[in-house]
């Protein structure tokens, strides 16, 4: 199964990489290397992962307080967000209209 990113989770995730980077040398590259890992899991059974509401699952990443909210649309997954779980919950949701 493939996944694309919403437009707005890539920038999400880019722009917690970046900040990653500012923090401590090599963490990243931890960040990435985690987000990516819980995508691969996701592919892996898209319909393993909690359901947040409807048809949206979300998977919590390891050490970092992410979570990957996604939807399976036919034969691919669509990432919505990257969300930062510190944030205010279900700021995501208008994306769903886009």
């Amino acid at each position: 199964m493939k996944f694309e990113f919403h437009p707005e989770a890539l920038a999400e995730y880019e722009d917690a990489a970046r900040y990653y980077s500012g923090c401590q040398p090599g963490l990243e590259m931890r960040f990435i290397a985690a987000v990516e890992k819980a995508i691969a899991q996701i592919i892996e059974s898209p319909a393993s992962w909690r359901i947040l509401e409807d048809d949206i699952r979300w998977h919590l990443t390891r050490v970092f307080p992410y979570a990957i909210i996604y939807s399976v649309e036919g034969d691919y997954v669509l990432i919505i967000a990257v969300m930062h779980c510190h944030q205010k919950p279900g700021y995501w949701r208008n994306r769903m209209t886009q």
